[in-house]
């Protein structure tokens, strides 16, 4: 029986904690959302895959930046964003918006402004705008808390799993229908 204070020794060559990180999370799927702002420079947007529920009264979401987007220190200059959630349907304006250098709010994407004048994909039926509440800085990202403070949800069909879009090992997934019968 192991003591509460030691580890198990290991078999191989443990890996590094970054790799062993990464290989973890390549297999831990996530939502993918679209997050647009403008800070008075122009819209920018970005895709991201750690979008997180943080409280439902107030309602509170988080997701990261990361310090290599481009698009990241023009969001943080911003007071308010959108944040969208995708369906499967969407995967075009999500590798758009995942695209270093792409156009992401050229004549062939369908997008407007709210009264604040926020960016918004007309397309995406569900998404929220958002007062950017805190950020806390790490090396390389920051973590964002948003104040969801009005928006709309697309209706929900009889299988909305099968609608969302999903990112797992560096591909983006339509999960599959549930499967029917007896259970196991």
């Amino acid at each position: 029986m192991l003591k509460p204070d030691r580890h198990p020794e290991p078999f191989d060559e443990p890996p590094s904690l970054s790799h062993a990180f990464r290989e973890a999370f390549r297999c831990h799927p996530a939502g993918v959302a679209i997050v647009s702002a403008d800070a008075g420079t122009g819209p920018v947007a970005l895709t991201v895959s750690s979008l997180i529920s943080v409280s439902a009264a107030p309602p509170i979401v988080a997701f990261s930046l990361s310090a290599q987007s481009s698009s990241a220190e023009a969001l943080l200059s911003a007071e308010t964003a959108v944040i969208h959630l995708l369906r499967f349907e969407d995967l075009d304006l999500a590798r758009l918006a995942a695209t270093p250098g792409m156009e992401r709010f050229g004549p062939d994407v369908a997008w407007d402004r709210l009264p604040g004048g926020e960016p918004r994909y007309t397309d995406i039926r569900t998404w929220f705008r958002a007062r950017l509440h805190s950020t806390m800085p790490l090396d390389a990202a920051t973590l964002v808390v948003a104040e969801l403070l009005e928006g709309a949800v697309a209706p929900v069909d009889e299988s909305p799993e099968r609608d969302s879009l999903i990112y797992l090992d560096r591909r983006w997934h339509r999960l599959e229908q549930p499967e029917t019968g007896e259970d196991r």
